[in-house]
């Protein structure tokens, strides 16, 4: 009599492959809704309807145009060296490459999310003991070679989302690391900007300064003139001739603060110390700020200070990271499997007789860990807590960084006017002590003081035209301007 057997055992693995895809199946229709830890909405913000700071400088609630705000200033040269700064800034280039490996990264996690395979190949020369138990029967050989060659695969399901939420996280980088680069490049216009403007302030204030001693040498001249006519004393001529000196000794200052600008003008270009020397030798007007200046409302800021969106996204990726760190909770699933041949014979290698395979599900859940895992969520809580008040702070610096901005820029112009009418009418007095002094009707002090005054009124009124143009560069600044424009990082 013939025995039979079932029909799924005359196909040895079928059960094993059947079961595996059913496993599959069932823990598939499970991804979509088995997602663990917090999602992560945007907080919301309440911000002022306007600006508290008062906008007598020009500035308007228009909508801001700040993707290339130096372009205001009209200047050829600051274009020039915006666009070269873009191009060769070291700590930019440095920042792209920060892009570039937080894409890495984010390929490096999302990769666990997919099936992994490999592959490998081996020969082994063994010799079994002879007096081993069970001791092998007389005339078997002792040394076999062993030739193996073939693949192994696993696939980890995300059944409880750790994987996603560590994607999610990744992905999160890559926006803050971009936000970085352009907040990099929002401060490197800004630095170039308030170098160049530096530059052409010492510049202004060194023609003022020559201006000053050639007007002290006529006076020198002049009382030595009256010295020689026994009008005046001594003392008179020494006077003069101090405040020649005095004016001299205000030139060196002048031309290292100068050199001092262009050399970290070079810098931020990547460049060395003196390579923009040449092109700045010849001096021009500080940039002036335009009639009006649109700087929009707050609400609209919080969308152009890239600081801010990059506090946004590490707080994304904060909260993604409690999710990753909740699904160490539960099993992990995996998938395995491996098919190779096997022989102790080269001859033989690729028969049917030395094939093998396996493959089938795992699971594997931590079941104990001496509190691990739950330290690691509330580490991770804590961490989503720092994000949240980093985020906060970074707004509250904004809207901080833009009123200071305006009232400077505001209160700066009103100084200015008095300035300038101060120093007309310092220079009328100093024609008029001259005038009085040369036909004996006013003593010398009346001279230096005159002097004194009109070189420090003139000086004044241009630190005036350079700290407008300053202040203006740290409003557009403050509104985030500068990035809007510039191409992402590659």
């Amino acid at each position: 009599m013939r025995l039979l057997r079932p029909n799924w055992q005359s196909r040895p693995g079928s059960v094993s492959l059947n079961f595996s895809f059913l496993f599959l199946s069932l823990l598939l229709s499970l991804l979509p809704a088995c997602t663990v830890g917090p999602d992560y909405h945007p907080p919301k913000i309440e911000t002022p309807s306007q600006w508290s700071s008062p906008q007598a400088g020009g500035e308007t609630n228009l909508p801001a145009d700040t993707a290339a705000w130096w372009k205001t200033f009209h200047d050829p040269e600051l274009d020039s060296l915006i666009v070269r700064a873009a191009q060769s800034n070291l700590n930019l280039r440095a920042a792209v490459a920060r892009v570039r490996e937080a894409r890495a990264a984010a390929t490096v996690v999302s990769a666990a999310a997919r099936p992994t395979l490999d592959t490998a190949g081996s020969y082994t020369r063994e010799r079994y003991p002879g007096n081993g138990f069970p001791p092998f029967p007389p005339g078997i050989p002792l040394d076999a070679d062993i030739y193996q060659a073939g693949f192994d695969a696993a696939w980890e399901l995300d059944v409880f989302g750790g994987i996603h939420r560590a994607s999610e996280a990744a992905r999160a980088e890559i926006a803050a690391a971009e936000f970085s680069r352009r907040d990099l490049l929002v401060t490197i216009f800004a630095e170039v900007a308030r170098n160049y403007t530096d530059a052409r302030a010492y510049q202004r204030r060194l023609d003022i300064a020559q201006s000053n001693i050639v007007t002290a040498e006529r006076v020198l001249v002049l009382t030595r003139d009256r010295f020689d006519r026994g009008l005046t004393g001594d003392l008179d001529v020494q006077q003069a001739d101090a405040l020649v000196n005095t004016a001299r000794a205000q030139t060196p200052v002048l031309e290292t603060g100068f050199r001092d600008a262009t050399y970290r003008l070079a810098l931020l270009l990547g460049q060395p110390p003196g390579a923009v020397l040449d092109e700045l030798t010849n001096a021009v007007p500080i940039p002036s700020a335009p009639p009006a200046v649109p700087v929009g409302l707050p609400s609209d800021l919080l969308q152009r200070r890239p600081d801010v969106q990059r506090a946004e996204r590490l707080l994304a990726a904060a909260t993604a990271r409690v999710g990753g760190a909740t699904a160490d909770l539960y099993p992990k699933f995996s998938l395995t499997g491996d098919i190779g041949l096997q022989s102790i014979s080269p001859g033989d290698w690729f028969t049917a007789g030395s094939r093998f395979w396996s493959v089938g599900p795992t699971v594997q859940w931590r079941i104990f860990d001496a509190g691990r895992i739950r330290a690691n969520i509330r580490v991770q809580d804590a961490r989503v807590e720092q994000s949240l008040a980093q985020y906060e702070q970074s707004m509250l610096a904004a809207f901080t960084d833009v009123e200071t901005a305006l009232t400077a820029f505001a209160k700066e112009q009103t100084r200015r006017q008095s300035l300038a009418q101060a120093a007309q009418a310092s220079d009328r007095v100093v024609a008029i002590a001259l005038d009085l002094y040369s036909h004996g009707l006013a003593d010398f002090i009346r001279v230096l003081d005159a002097q004194r005054t009109y070189y420090q009124s003139q000086d004044a009124l241009v630190e005036s035209d350079h700290a407008i143009a300053s202040d203006l560069i740290a409003l557009y600044k403050s509104l985030g301007g500068g990035w809007e424009n510039s191409p992402p990082a590659n």
